[in-house]
């Protein structure tokens, strides 16, 4: 196998990677509506500028974004404006997020899951972007 062949490969199984993650988190979103119901009630807004359903909300559609222009072209319009923006956006550097998932032990586990998989597409997105 060619250098070539073997790059176009792996370019291949790169972006069916992302899809697949894509649509897993298409997925565990679904799932995740009686946790987000139960969250929108007993997480209010103190002193942030966004609430944590809105931060999710915020991240997913940046993340999901770049994933679906992946999917789509095999590629990132402006990628270093991409790269920069996607290292921003580390969840757990975000305090509402950070605090709801390491102080709620063992409760929202399946938003906790989201929050996780969606942060290990935009690291996927990352190494797909900065091989």
């Amino acid at each position: 196998m060619t250098k070539t062949a073997f790059n176009t490969q792996s370019l291949e199984i790169k972006i069916n990677y992302i899809t697949q993650l894509l649509d897993k988190l298409t997925n565990d979103y679904k799932n995740t509506k009686q946790e987000r119901k139960e969250i929108a009630s007993q997480f209010y807004i103190i002193d942030e500028e966004f609430s944590l359903l809105e931060e999710i909300e915020l991240l997913t559609v940046n993340i999901r974004g770049y994933a679906s222009q992946i999917q789509a072209t095999a590629k990132i319009e402006n990628q270093q404006e991409a790269i920069g923006q996607l290292q921003a956006m580390n969840a757990f550097d975000i305090p509402v997020i950070a605090q709801f998932y390491f102080n709620n032990n063992d409760n929202y586990e399946q938003i906790k899951g989201y929050i996780r998989n969606l942060d290990y597409l935009r690291l996927v997105i990352l190494e797909f972007l900065c091989p």
